[in-house]
């Protein structure tokens, strides 16, 4: 007999019309209802899904077929509604980062202790066959003592997109600029690969957009292994250029460009057998066909399905009554990361994290 499928609502149908996709494409989920204040979006969402639409959060929340709610509205808010969700019952997917400080992510942490209920936030990378394997190399010292662990984001946004909506380049809305809206991910990539940072120095700046936060920042960061790292998000790089993560031993290197594995040497005393490695890597990982739009230039272009395998995990955790794959808590610290990058420059010091 077929298990029952979980109902599913989405709050917020800018991005979250993605998340509506993935939800009716997953195994096991079912797409309930969505809410939105503006009701010309709301309308639409309804007719291209087939769904129940909702204006009012509470009204969403009172919905007893909605189990667990897609929570897609600007980062400030994400504590305040993942809370009043939780609270009501619901389980939880937010959307990255979980919210803009830690202080408020320990409140989302602590009313989801207090409720049973089950928290999800979404850092889709993670669930890439790729960054896991790079993970997987880490993790089994088969790059050696760590050396290096470096990501840039060399990514373009319009005047426009920080119009839009009022609250993109905020500081109370969305926490920062590049780095905690557009690098967030791949602070987040580093910290899970290559472990917890200690300390930061950063510095950051506004070249080409009139914003109140940043569009571009630098840092520098130490590992908890003794690793250095460095950090580079920017708006600023027109048309939009690429993403770029490379993680480094004493025994091997790996890089990865715009999820697509560039890279793979892992030392072996078989050097055949290294080389015959990388080949194997870079035949199931490496770039396959070249993408004329990405998200470096355009928000809306997804080159994967990385919140379908988002919502197929909660699914699952609610069956198999678990923690989902990706938590508040094992999220907390990209968010420690990112706002000691922004303490450090306005100090004009290094920080260092938990101080």
């Amino acid at each position: 007999m077929a298990e029952r499928e979980i109902g599913f609502g989405v709050l917020g149908l800018g991005m979250g019309r993605a998340h509506c996709r993935d939800i009716q494409d997953a195994q096991g989920a079912c797409l309930v209802a969505v809410c939105d204040l503006d009701e010309e979006r709301l309308k639409k969402a309804q007719e291209d899904f087939g769904v129940r639409g909702y204006i009012r959060f509470e009204d969403l929340l009172a919905d007893e077929e909605v189990e667990v709610v897609n929570i897609v509205t600007p980062s400030g808010t994400h504590a305040q509604l993942t809370i009043q969700a939780l609270r009501a019952g619901k389980h939880v997917i937010c959307e990255k980062p979980p919210d803009v400080t830690v202080e408020k992510v320990d409140e989302m942490i602590a009313v989801q202790r207090e409720t049973g209920r089950k928290l999800q936030i979404v850092f889709q990378s993670r669930f890439s066959p790729l960054f896991r394997k790079v993970k997987e190399a880490v993790d089994k010292g088969r790059l050696g003592p760590l050396v290096g662990i470096h990501g840039t984001v060399h990514w373009y946004r319009t005047q426009a997109y920080y119009d839009a909506g009022g609250w993109k380049g905020t500081w109370a809305l969305d926490g920062g600029g590049s780095l905690m809206n557009q690098g967030v991910h791949t602070v987040d990539l580093m910290q899970w690969i290559g472990g917890p940072v200690e300390s930061v120095y950063g510095h950051y700046g506004v070249f080409g957009h009139q914003i109140e936060a940043e569009d571009k920042t630098v840092a520098v960061l130490k590992f908890r292994n003794g690793a250095l790292g460095t950090i580079v998000t920017t708006t600023c790089a027109y048309p939009g250029l690429h993403t770029e993560l490379m993680v480094h031993g004493t025994r091997g290197s790996i890089v990865v460009v715009d999820d697509k594995l560039v890279t793979w040497r892992v030392q072996q005393d078989d050097q055949e057998a290294e080389k015959a490695e990388e080949q194997q890597m870079l035949a199931t990982y490496g770039p396959q066909e070249k993408q004329d739009v990405s998200v470096a230039s355009d928000p809306f272009a997804h080159a994967w399905r990385g919140h379908l395998a988002q919502v197929e995990d909660m699914v699952q955790a609610i069956r198999e009554d678990r923690k989902p794959f990706i938590t508040a808590e094992n999220t907390r610290h990209t968010v420690e990361i990112v706002t000691a990058i922004y303490k450090s420059h306005r100090r004009g010091a290094p920080v260092v994290l938990g101080s």
